[in-house]
């Protein structure tokens, strides 16, 4: 009877979470129902995966007692232009939903509104809602739903028998049913809760929120008699609806393949093709050694076969010379990275046999799934292997996978905030002081209940695009979904990865980085500078380089790909790292889940102790000999693997499915309570002591989706060694690299800051060596024309652009008359020194061009004249000129200053202690004057927020900091600037760092007064 349920996908309207929706129905007696979310199709895969798994087995047992039910469900599409409900388009089959997918998609893509009456469709029932059409208007499938206020009113058409086989029960589900409160009272807080999501969707005040833009307040889901109970005068709407509950069906089963089949035309044809690419590729790294052939190739090759992972691998090596011919740099890795068959075809860039890849973590007989292939390019060459993907495969069989955003306490405490018409300053303090405010008034004690109710039912708010992942599919894609047309330009699903997984839809995860940016830019910048030619995929090369280990050593890597972040930079100093295996581990064990459970802490003591020839205790002989090269310590996803496989004895299947769990939606799910269950069992009659297990548990536990693969971790290892080299032996280019690309850890300016520590002389945008990017000449760093704020991006293409056509540019008169731009335009680039070569002062330079532009015949001239000849030079008085006017104009346009910082301290103190003595002072109190960097805001188990600063002294060497709880609370970090620090210096394995007991923020000087400090 429910032809017409919304889950939380009904974005801003619903308010049932899926599995919600499956208990209501069963509450109320429903087996059957239509799910029907407003514009979208994104919640049926897990509805179905809900009562797939719920399902009572045909022997009579069940997987689960508590919840076993049997419930089916058909799928529609209810369309709204804004709030307006136009119709409810339900499909009657596969066919039909396809065919509705492709309606939604259609206008998606196009940004129209919706016809107001359905198109023509096949294999689809329509319904409008009472009074939009008569029924004399309506096609043969199309109907009208009488909602249960509306009897009275329908009992005019009734009174006509040709008009009854026309009309159905529409009873719409969007949220669950009051209930009694402790005084007896009704209330209903998932309507309230509805309400203000209304009001947040139309921006609006909750008091002046119309009725037509929410939902009645009936509409949740009631047992199945009491909703006939009101129709039982219309037998005929009843069996019409009947009729629509059966005929409607959809079918989309678990665990199915759905990709696309061949590479080829054929299964044979594509696994004669991988094996003669392997055997190619397997010559060039092995040559003629046969062993790694017969012991490992061979059986890839034939479970690869097997599991008919074929056409996935084939995809992925088309992709990857698809780049290689087009010189796109690329980094494959991914648990696919433990393949031989991989590396062979050049997919991934570390070899499994020689760093002992876990092989059962990319594949083994009980996976289904294929192995995770992540792409990383450089960041401008995504948008290309995007287009080369749906060129080759049609846009039809290709789309990029959604993922659901849901509501998180600050943004929603905010929201909630507005419609309750709170001003901004009470807003930013409800979102910044909880616990101040808590039971402040009954306006804000409602914000956060209802605040905390939308994020505790884990609502999803608005679609949005996976980091990287594109489906390729044998049947066209609306056969699963319709799809979104985001800004940028390519469909994207509206189900999400852990539901395409689930019925059999994998992801080919194409991903952009800047780091291979910075590598293709410096080697680029080598070049031009230098004339060298660098070959970066000398990898053996570098593990043996002493500058590279020098730098790993002394943690000097800002700028290098994944251990420039000051935690990264610290445990690369605690364990001296200089060689490829030690930063592999580096690389994972810096991941939330092991550094936060302690097992990084472990790793680093064992690391030590082992090194020192001494010994450790590990947790059981058998986890020390799984994890040898570990010291006994899980570091690496495919740990979970091992351990759960071959520690506690449970399948491989139910191994991988904890490796799933890592995963916090995946976790929550049945499946996985139900694998760890399995484990203790399996522990206990393997009779290991419960402490063991119980720490064992707690390390797989900690995990929780934050660890690498060890083939991830190998393959961002050697994309760090090329960032190594090229840092150690090209410092200059190297940086410009970096800034070029916009990435990284750190702010622009810490990376000039680290190019003049490397030697360059950081020089002013000027428009006779500038480019749009930064560029270098010899050891001269010129900054680009890019980094000024308000420089329109069209001035700044053209000033290098107009250079190379016509020459470098004479003067200011000159460079007026053949670049146009305004006068606040030539202001800007005046005051950063832009026009330094004429060696006329910034003032002069200012009159000059307000003569210029006040001449009404240059106002829009741009022509290079026939004669260039120069305009007269009129006296000007002496006009005053203060270096330090230059450093705030720079924090004006650039938003940092290319010198010296510390020169804007009105302090001349220094404090007692500089980051390079620190070694020498450990246990001691110091007191030091730092200039931020950036700071890390974290929580302890007690929920109180502490950091972790990182700052540079007066002569440019970094140092960090850690402000525990209560010193943070007294002294809490003001934003940029600079900090006089007092605090205790520990010694952690050689890495110092402070902790600080005061802290006071620092005054600059005032020279400009009206530039707010916080612009630096």
């Amino acid at each position: 009877m429910f032809l017409n349920c919304h889950t939380g996908f009904s974005f801003k309207y619903g308010m049932l979470p899926v599995k919600t929706l499956f208990e209501e129905a069963k509450r109320c007696g429903v087996h059957k129902l239509i799910l029907t979310e407003i514009n979208n199709t994104a919640s049926y895969m897990e509805m179905l995966r809900v009562c797939e798994n719920n399902r009572p087995q045909k022997n009579g047992l069940t997987k689960f007692n508590e919840t076993a039910y049997q419930l089916d469900i058909a799928v529609g599409i209810e369309f709204r232009n804004a709030n307006e409900l136009l119709y409810i388009a339900i499909a009657e089959n596969n066919e039909g939903f396809e065919t509705i997918n492709r309606f939604l998609s259609r206008y998606n893509r196009e940004e129209k509104e919706f016809p107001a009456k359905a198109p023509e469709f096949e294999n689809v029932f329509v319904i409008y809602p009472f009074g939009k059409f008569e029924p004399e208007q309506l096609r043969p499938y199309e109907y009208i739903g009488i909602q249960q206020h509306q009897v009275n009113q329908f009992s005019l058409y009734a009174q006509r028998a040709e008009y009854m086989q026309k009309f159905v029960i529409l009873h719409p589900v969007s949220f669950l049913p009051p209930v009694r409160n402790t005084k007896g009272k009704l209330v209903n807080k998932d309507y309230n809760a509805h309400r203000l999501l209304r009001a947040v969707a139309n921006n609006t005040l909750l008091s002046k929120l119309p009725e037509h833009q929410q939902a009645r307040p009936d509409e949740y889901m009631i047992p199945v008699q009491d909703l006939l109970h009101y129709f039982e005068r219309y037998p005929e709407l009843i069996s019409n609806t009947n009729a629509i509950l059966e005929k409607c069906t959809i079918d989309c089963k678990q665990g199915v393949d759905k990709n696309k089949k061949f590479f080829t035309e054929s299964k044979q044809t594509d696994l004669a093709f991988l094996r003669e690419e392997t055997q190619k590729g397997y010559k060039r790294i092995f040559g003629d050694n046969d062993a790694v052939w017969n012991e490992r190739i061979e059986k890839e090759l034939a479970i690869i076969e097997k599991k008919e992972f074929t056409a996935y691998y084939l995809i992925t090596y088309d992709l990857i010379n698809f780049a290689k011919r087009n010189g796109y740099d690329f980094v494959g890795r991914g648990s696919g990275a433990n393949s031989t068959v991989a590396y062979c075809l050049g997919i991934t860039n570390v070899n499994p046999i020689e760093l002992n890849l876990y092989f059962e973590r990319f594949l083994n007989e009980e996976r289904t799934s294929p192995p995770d292939f992540d792409i990383d390019f450089s960041w401008d060459n995504r948008d290309a292997i995007y287009d080369y993907i749906f060129q080759k495969y049609g846009p039809d069989k290709v789309c990029l996978l959604g993922t659901h955003v849901t509501y998180q306490g600050r943004s929603i405490l905010r929201e909630l905030g507005k419609v309750f018409g709170l001003p901004k300053e009470e807003i930013d303090d409800l979102v910044e002081n909880p616990g101040k405010n808590s039971g402040r008034d009954h306006i804000s004690e409602l914000v956060y209940k209802y605040a905390s109710y939308i994020v505790e039912k884990e609502l999803p708010a608005n679609f949005s695009i996976h980091a990287g992942g594109v489906l390729i599919t044998e049947k066209p894609i609306y056969a699963y979904t319709a799809t979104e047309l985001p800004p940028k330009g390519y469909p994207v699903s509206h189900f999400e990865m852990h539901n395409a997984e689930d019925f059999g839809i994998y992801k080919f995860d194409i991903l952009s980085q800047r780091g291979l940016g910075h590598i293709k830019e410096t080697i680029r910048h080598v070049k031009r500078n230098q004339g060298i030619t660098i070959d970066i995929n000398r990898f053996d090369d570098f593990k043996k380089d002493d500058k590279i280990k020098d730098l790993l050593r002394n943690s000097r890597a800002i700028g290098c790909f994944y251990v420039e972040s000051p935690a990264m930079r610290m445990l690369l100093g605690k364990l001296q790292c200089d060689d490829y295996l030690t930063l592999v581990a580096a690389s994972s064990i810096i991941r939330p889940g092991v550094a936060s459970s302690g097992m990084m802490r472990a790793y680093i003591e064992r690391y030590h102790a082992v090194r020192n020839g001494g010994s450790y205790e590990a947790i059981h002989p058998k986890m020390d000999a799984l994890m040898k090269e570990t010291y006994g310590v899980m570091v690496y996803q495919e740990d979970v693997i091992k351990v759960a496989h071959e520690f506690a004895g449970i399948s491989l299947t139910e191994a991988d499915v904890l490796r799933r769990g890592m995963s916090g939606k995946y976790r929550s799910r049945e499946e996985f309570q139900r694998v760890r269950e399995r484990f203790f069992e399996c522990c206990h009659e393997r009779g290991y002591e419960q402490h063991i297990i119980d720490r064992v548990w707690f390390e797989i536990e900690s995990f929780s989706g934050y660890s690498f693969a060890k083939g991830h971790s190998a393959s961002y290892a050697v994309e760090s060694y090329q960032s190594l080299y090229l840092k150690a032996h090209y410092p200059l280019e190297f940086m410009v690299g970096v800034i070029n690309n916009f990435g990284g850890f750190y702010r622009t300016e810490f990376y000039f800051h680290e190019a003049r520590m490397s030697g360059a002389l950081i020089q002013a945008p000027c428009v006779n060596h500038s480019d749009y990017l930064t560029t270098l000449y010899d050891d001269h760093i010129y900054v680009g024309f890019v980094h000024l704020k308000s420089l329109e991006t069209k001035v700044a293409q053209q000033i290098p652009q107009e250079r190379e056509r016509n020459g470098i540019y004479k003067s200011l008169d000159n460079f007026l008359r053949r670049v146009p731009l305004g006068l606040e335009q030539i202001r800007i680039l005046i005051r950063l020194g832009a026009f330094r070569f004429t060696g006329r002062s910034k003032q002069r330079l200012l009159w000059e061009a307000m003569l210029y532009f006040g001449n009404s015949k240059n106002r829009n001239k741009t022509a290079v004249e026939l004669f260039d000849t120069e305009p007269k030079d009129y006296p000007l008085p002496i006009l005053e000129h203060n270096e330090l006017e230059d450093i705030f104009d720079e924090i004006e346009l650039l938003g940092f200053p290319l010198g010296d910082p510390f020169r804007l301290l009105k302090t001349t103190d220094r404090g007692d202690t500089i980051a390079c003595e620190l070694l020498s002072r450990v246990g001691q109190q110091v007191y030091i004057i730092g200039y931020m960097v950036t700071v890390k805001n974290t929580h302890t188990k007690n929920h109180q927020l502490m950091n972790f600063g990182t700052f540079y002294d007066h002569q440019g060497e970094v140092f960090d900091t850690v402000h525990f709880p209560n010193v943070a609370a007294q002294y809490p970090m003001r934003g940029r600037g600079f900090y006089a620090i007092k605090g205790k210096v520990v010694d952690d394995f050689g890495v110092c760092t402070i902790e600080v007991t005061w802290m006071d923020k620092l005054a600059l000087i005032s020279k400009r007064p009206e530039v707010a400090f916080q612009e630096i």
